[in-house]
């Protein structure tokens, strides 16, 4: 959950926005990076097309002043703003929240010409988008992320969704955004367990994609736990420029390519839905599961130790939980056959082959899988 809670000051260091673009034909749009952009939202909306009203979304933490700053931006565009506010935390990703949205934007007028604006954290995100790909059969979806891990990984890619009691992120949809701005002066009023979350996703791209970014974050865990503004610019640029490589090569994950983005998850998602939603944050529990994954690799032959200690010592240094929920075993097998990448019964698993680079396995072993618990 995110509040306005100051953690640490940021270095007063400017940094130059940074455009990147997300090249899906169509589809494609631009992610905004900046420090103190945050009320040029109304600007960025505006260049993408003509819009006369927008429905901001946003919870109860980032209301003010986050969600006041963008809705003000956006009327100087001379566009209808509404504002609808939901209850923070991972409980919100729910039917009955996007039940809410449904009749909210259904009373305030809303209509295909509307768009829907997420502020805040991934919940919103992925709450505010699944209304969007939902009401009216679509609108039009922008993103301005408040939470590192929504800049980071939730707002780019087109992934909306809510969740079941038994199964997390099991009923969305995919819908591209038109456009998304990150300022990352927003995380100065990270809540620290929010912000630390976050780099547990930033972790992720390093095993998974880039060698040389794991690296940078061995070297400038100061940086990054003090929010140093030069090291969290490269970093979330960094991040955003990976997912968006994969999602263009991969975008409804129909060749299995996407689904490296899901390392650690397996184990992840099913701690989230048996702790019970919002016990565990996500970036808490992908940690986690990132060194179940990594340990199940060894055990596969297809790591030594050496590389599930890099991860461990990393994510302990950067403040992340590393010890697995005391939780039933069978039942964590069990959890698991609801996660999206089970076929035909059978378990698979983003698994490391080296320091960058990861592959879809399938046919592991449910004994494996307890052991590496």
């Amino acid at each position: 959950m995110e509040s306005n809670q100051t953690i640490k000051e940021s270095k007063q260091v400017t940094t130059p926005t940074q455009t990147l673009r997300v090249d899906l034909a169509e589809r494609g749009y631009d992610i905004e990076i900046g420090t103190g952009n945050l009320g040029g939202v109304g600007r960025f909306l505006a260049e993408r097309g003509k819009v006369s009203h927008a429905v901001v979304v946003t919870d109860e933490n980032v209301r003010e002043p986050y969600a006041a700053d963008v809705a003000e931006s956006l009327t100087e565009q001379q566009i209808e703003v509404d504002v609808i506010v939901i209850e923070p935390g991972e409980p919100s990703k729910s039917i009955d929240m996007a039940a809410g949205l449904w009749n909210g934007m259904l009373e305030l007028g809303a209509d295909r010409s509307s768009v829907v604006v997420a502020v805040g954290g991934g919940v919103v995100g992925d709450l505010a988008g699944f209304a969007a790909a939902t009401y009216a059969r679509g609108v039009r979806f922008l993103q301005a992320p408040t939470s590192l891990l929504a800049q980071v990984d939730s707002s780019v890619g087109g992934k909306v969704g809510i969740n079941l009691p038994e199964a997390k992120n099991m009923v969305g949809a995919f819908l591209q955004p038109i456009g998304v701005l990150i300022d990352t002066d927003t995380l100065a009023t990270l809540e620290p367990r929010q912000y630390h979350a976050g780099l547990g996703e930033v972790v992720k791209y390093g095993v998974i994609l880039d060698a040389e970014l794991f690296d940078y974050l061995e070297a400038n865990t100061a940086g990054l736990i003090e929010q140093d503004r030069k090291v969290l610019s490269h970093v979330i640029a960094r991040c955003c420029r990976l997912k968006a490589e994969v999602v263009v090569s991969d975008e409804r994950e129909e060749t299995g390519l996407r689904a490296v983005l899901n390392y650690g998850h397996t184990f992840a998602h099913a701690f989230e839905t048996l702790c019970g939603y919002g016990e565990l944050l996500h970036g808490e529990a992908v940690s986690i599961g990132m060194l179940c994954a990594s340990r199940l690799a060894e055990r596969l032959g297809r790591v030594d130790a050496e590389f599930t200690e890099r991860q461990y010592h990393l994510l302990d240094t950067l403040g992340l939980p590393t010890q697995t929920p005391k939780l039933d075993g069978q039942a964590i097998i069990n959890a698991m056959m609801h996660d999206k990448k089970v076929q035909h019964g059978r378990l698979r698993f983003v698994l490391p082959k080296e320091m960058g680079r990861v592959e879809l396995v399938d046919q592991v072993d449910p004994a494996d899988v307890r052991a590496a618990l």
